[in-house]
């Protein structure tokens, strides 16, 4: 289940707020958000859900003072939210981030027709379009000003949300429900994309958000969910599909990471808040929502807490398999190479020798032959036509010429068949003439 993620936004012309953050003069994360060094991400993500709140382009379209800190709260926001970059920070500063390659995310609402198009489209492509919930919803949120349905545990409501607009319900539950546990599960046969909300109730009456689960597909539905069992359930994060065909290996090992620990584990008894966010580029999203106690799912709950302990000690035991595979991977590459020049030698070896023995003979056709393939071994047919001309040449030196001039034998038995007429005359013989015989007549 992913914390509440309010990311930058894409103006008309086109510059993203971490490329503008990164641009400016840098200022201290810290100083920026107004929290301490210690600050909880409770505190991170409400320092920044304020300036968000006051700064954000919807609210100010024609200020740019408000833009800048905007996008200022934005790069700040991303570096202390995400616990690597932050100790990162603490540690080197700025130089240990790379912020231009830092996933920022878009509010859809703030985008024009032209960018939303391209952005529709990039996600057809598979570019992986991380998106947040829109600045107006937030408000009317905090201000207390949205239409709240009332929710029955074990009972499922199909309902149909427009884009960038949510639907808020309310559940009440008892303290044995709350200590058994609650799980809130919203699934899409149509495969919208939505975002499952959980907002906590605020002082003034209004609502924050407080977690956010990104619709995901599962077979033939996108589903999200949140489970409060009183132990870490974790959310997992795609890795991206560009980086992992670039490189597939790193991709495997670094697989794992995007399980992070929700921020909340357990509910008390009391009224609590969701909501269903429409996250479609153009049209509706469908969806059905239900809340259920976790009463009845005793063996389902014990299972998950085995799989989630399994995950975890299994994404620490990848980073001591990394650097295993790394080193065989390295020797296998430099015997591999070794395997082909040796190879290599081998066959050249075998050539000089062939071409050694080849050189010993008399015969200056077979040493120019030998020397011209240098080694290579001959086909079947030249060595038929070489053992042909050696036979003839042997042939021609045990029959001497005679004395007289006359021809060989083979010449002599050449014009013989020659002078043979072609057509003979076929002779009738007296058993073969035909005798007509008048069967009618006795002999």
């Amino acid at each position: 289940m992913a914390g509440s993620n309010f990311g930058s936004f894409k103006g008309e012309k086109g510059e993203s707020a971490a490329a503008a953050g990164a641009a400016a003069q840098r200022r201290d994360p810290y100083e920026v958000l107004g929290v301490g060094r210690n600050a909880t991400e409770q505190e991170i993500k409400s320092a920044f859900r304020r300036m968000a709140l006051k700064y954000h382009p919807d609210k100010n379209a024609d200020d740019p003072i408000a833009s800048e800190k905007f996008q200022e709260a934005t790069f700040s926001y991303n570096i202390l939210s995400d616990p690597d970059k932050r100790r990162q920070y603490d540690s080197s500063g700025f130089e240990a981030i790379e912020a231009d390659s830092q996933e920022l995310e878009l509010d859809l609402s703030s985008l024009n027709t032209v960018n939303t198009v391209f952005a529709a489209l990039f996600s057809k492509l598979g570019v992986p379009i991380k998106t947040t919930v829109s600045a107006t919803v937030l408000e009317e949120a905090l201000n207390g000003s949205v239409e709240i349905s009332q929710l029955q545990l074990g009972k499922s409501v199909c309902r149909k949300v427009e884009k960038q607009t949510a639907h808020f319900y309310s559940v009440d539950i008892t303290d044995k429900e709350a200590k058994m546990g609650l799980v809130c599960r919203v699934h899409s046969t149509a495969k919208s994309k939505f975002k499952l909300l959980y907002f906590e109730p605020e002082d003034n009456g209004g609502l924050s958000l407080a977690l956010q689960e990104d619709s995901a597909k599962t077979g033939k539905v996108t589903s999200a969910g949140m489970f409060f069992l009183g132990f870490p359930v974790y959310r997992f994060e795609q890795n991206n599909s560009a980086a992992a065909a670039k490189d597939p290996d790193s991709a495997f090992f670094k697989r794992l990471d995007g399980f992070q620990p929700c921020e909340v584990n357990e509910l008390k008894a009391g009224t609590h808040y969701f909501a269903v966010y429409g996250d479609n580029f153009f049209k509706s999203a469908s969806y059905t929502i239900e809340v259920v106690c976790a009463e009845p799912f005793s063996a389902e709950k014990e299972r998950l807490r085995s799989v989630e302990a399994k995950i975890i000690a299994k994404r620490s035991e990848l980073s001591k398999f990394e650097s295993e595979y790394r080193e065989v991977l390295a020797k296998f590459t430099e015997m591999t190479s070794r395997y082909a020049q040796e190879m290599q030698t081998i066959d050249d070896l075998l050539k000089e020798r062939n071409a050694i023995h080849a050189s010993y003979t008399n015969n200056p056709t077979l040493q120019l032959s030998s020397s011209s393939s240098k080694g290579k071994s001959p086909s079947k047919g030249s060595k038929r036509e070489d053992d042909q001309t050696v036979k003839k040449e042997k042939k021609s030196k045990s029959q001497p010429m005679p004395m007289d001039g006359s021809r060989g034998d083979d010449e002599g038995t050449k014009n013989k068949k020659e002078k043979k007429p072609k057509d003979r005359i076929r002779r009738k013989k007296w058993f073969n003439i035909h005798l007509k015989v008048d069967k009618r007549r006795p002999c």
